[in-house]
């Protein structure tokens, strides 16, 4: 697996304001650019390529949604330097009303984990002030190891991945980053 999905924390950046899509950098705990992606404006289907760098010579992670804009959308995940389906992520719609929540399925489909908004009413007070930062836990058969937070900032949508309480590697770093660029790029939307 490349060395760009070997780390514990990891701050993803996406810039707003831009007429060809959003740009999305993420970053190492030590700040180094380790991942790239241009997503294109006005897509019905989301798929997102992640390079290792802005040159986006070489692609290593493809996130595609499996069908045109759905409430509930499952979103593949594919390794592509050695084509490998790593697993998927989807949406729970009716669920996500209220509070965010997402499945975490493994590559045969089969579900591995969960990703769930913090609390009910912070989700709720967040569906109304939209200045109140998101955060999320990874929850394996209940116990939480992993948390996403975003930080507010009107320009940049800035989401740090903390997989540091993963200590023997249950979540695949290439779906727990996947899980990430999702909720940077796909929840804003829809809220």
């Amino acid at each position: 697996m490349n060395h760009a999905f070997s780390y514990k924390e990891y701050t993803i950046r996406k810039k707003v304001f831009s007429i060809m899509g959003a740009k999305l950098h993420i970053y190492n705990g030590s700040e180094e650019l380790v991942l790239f992606s241009q997503m294109k404006a006005f897509k019905l289907k989301e798929d997102i390529a992640l390079y290792t760098d802005e040159s986006m010579q070489k692609e290593l992670l493809r996130i595609k949604a499996r069908s045109v804009i759905d409430f509930s959308a499952t979103y593949d995940v594919h390794d592509s330097e050695t084509g490998e389906h790593v697993g998927a992520l989807r949406r729970k719609g009716l669920k996500s009303i209220l509070k965010d929540e997402w499945v975490i399925l493994d590559r045969h489909d089969q579900e591995m984990a969960l990703i769930k908004e913090d609390s009910t009413l912070m989700a709720l007070l967040r569906r109304f002030i939209t200045l109140i930062p998101q955060k999320y836990n990874i929850e394996f058969d209940g116990n939480a190891i992993s948390a996403y937070r975003q930080n507010f900032n009107p320009f940049v949508t800035k989401i740090i991945a903390d997989f540091s309480e993963d200590r023997t590697g249950q979540l695949d770093r290439r779906l727990g980053l996947a899980a990430g660029i999702l909720l940077c790029a796909v929840e804003g939307k829809q809220d």
